[in-house]
């Protein structure tokens, strides 16, 4: 037993460090995912949305923490007590998630690991257990250190983990794991490679036939069945692959102009992805960057998901000399963790990508 609960220690101490880390990097990704969670038609918490920041933060960081004190041996009652109904959570969302398909990525490891509800589902399953196995055998869970130098190693993991939020909060994530960092090339991210494995979809078509109903199954193929067709369910029982960067449009009165932007040599992106939660404080420094790019001969478009009434008062507003296109909200969340955020790309590659704290290092070749 003491073997197998020192297996577990290890392994559940730096999964939690690992997984809290990831999200640390990235809070604000995090709560979005939280924002899914609690929206209407998933776990109808609507009261909790506004707050998925403060939660996330305070999950992450108490994520690390609990890791890092089941490493040392700190306070392990606490700390067995605290990983046992964290899991049990964790496991009831990701359960949630995969029976009723209403979350398909639970965040668990941030986009540095993308897990499917069941997989997820099957990760916490395995947690769960060790998580008993160190329950049970808490006594075999011995202090690494003196009980001050335990103190000062979890007091050094909090203010790290704080001083880090804070950063990540302020500028943009320090590691991004997404398909739209600094030196990716968004055409090529849309790509489907050749031989890339394609979706597989079943049809069950129903017909009547003679007065009775009969179901024939095939792969897409139109049956050759002598009846009156009634009604066909398609089901995908394979997914297909799926490029990194997906469903990104530039739209504009319906017609998508994402092809011929992304083949400018010189184009500034100015993000805001909800024109009523953007700050709007910064806006004059975004109109000083600009405008310098528009004098460099650079082309400078908005992009949001917000409506025209919106995005025209902002314009008004503020004096901007740029128009807005349509993207999907989600798509511009993944591009950049800042509202607003402004991206420098060469024909579809990013060469830069900033927090608006961060407008002042910009630069405009």
């Amino acid at each position: 037993m003491k073997y197998i609960v020192g297996f577990s220690r290890i392994f559940v101490g730096v999964l939690f460090i690992i997984s809290g880390f990831i999200k640390l990097n990235d809070p604000v990704g995090f709560s979005f995912k939280l924002e899914e969670y609690f929206s209407q038609g998933v776990l109808d918490l609507p009261l909790f949305e506004p707050h998925a920041l403060t939660i996330s933060i305070l999950v992450v960081i108490f994520e690390v923490l609990v890791g890092v004190m089941l490493l040392i041996g700190f306070r392990t009652k606490f700390t067995v007590w605290s990983l046992l109904l964290m899991i049990i959570g964790f496991t009831f969302l990701t359960f949630y998630s995969a029976y009723f398909n209403k979350v398909t990525d639970c965040g668990c490891f941030g986009d540095a690991i993308k897990l499917t509800p069941w997989e997820s589902f099957t990760k916490d399953i395995v947690l769960l257990v060790l998580i008993v196995i160190l329950f049970i055998g808490r006594k075999y869970i011995l202090p690494a250190f003196s009980v001050r130098t335990n103190r000062l190693v979890v007091f050094f993991a909090l203010v790290l983990s704080g001083f880090y939020v804070y950063h990540v909060l302020n500028h943009l994530p320090v590691i991004d794991f997404r398909p739209y960092e600094i030196g990716k090339n968004i055409e090529d991210g849309m790509n489907v490679p050749e031989g890339a494995p394609e979706a597989i979809f079943e049809y069950a078509w129903k017909f009547d036939v003679n007065g009775e109903e009969k179901v024939v199954v095939t792969n897409g193929d139109y049956p050759k069945v002598d009846g009156k067709f009634l009604d066909v369910e398609t089901t995908e029982i394979q997914k297909g692959y799926e490029p990194p960067v997906h469903d990104f449009t530039i739209e504009q009165n319906g017609e998508d102009f994402a092809a011929s932007l992304l083949q400018e040599p010189k184009l500034v992106m100015v993000i805001a992805y909800d024109l009523r939660k953007t700050n709007e404080t910064v806006y004059a420094e975004v109109k000083r960057v600009t405008d310098n790019a528009l004098k460099k001969g650079y082309k400078v478009i908005g992009m949001s998901a917000s409506n025209n009434t919106q995005t025209d008062k902002l314009i008004k507003d503020h004096s901007l000399t740029f128009e807005f296109y349509f993207t999907d909200e989600t798509t511009l969340k993944t591009i950049v963790r800042s509202n607003p955020g402004v991206l420098v790309l060469e024909k579809g590659t990013i060469k830069q990508k900033v927090h608006y704290n961060d407008l002042d290092e910009l630069e405009f070749k």
